[in-house]
């Protein structure tokens, strides 16, 4: 295997990788976030705080794997 297909190959783990968690964590944060909703409505302002701290920090982790992905790309 030669050096620019091994670089192509990172490539793709890292970002099919790198992104299937936070897209899996998303999922579950949503669906947790209407359960806990459903069940107690005059909570919503700070389950919805909270929910969106969490997604924030989930991209941020598929953000970490594009510069990752780019860092390998363009050294």
């Amino acid at each position: 295997m030669s050096e620019e297909a091994a670089k192509q190959l990172a490539i793709g783990l890292v970002m099919g990788l790198g992104t299937l968690g936070p897209g899996l964590a998303i999922g579950f944060i949503a669906a947790k976030a209407a359960e806990a909703i459903g069940r107690n409505p005059e909570a919503t302002p700070k389950i919805q705080t909270n929910m969106i701290l969490a997604l924030a920090f989930a991209e941020a982790i598929a953000i970490y794997c594009l510069v990752v992905a780019l860092i390998l790309k363009f050294v």
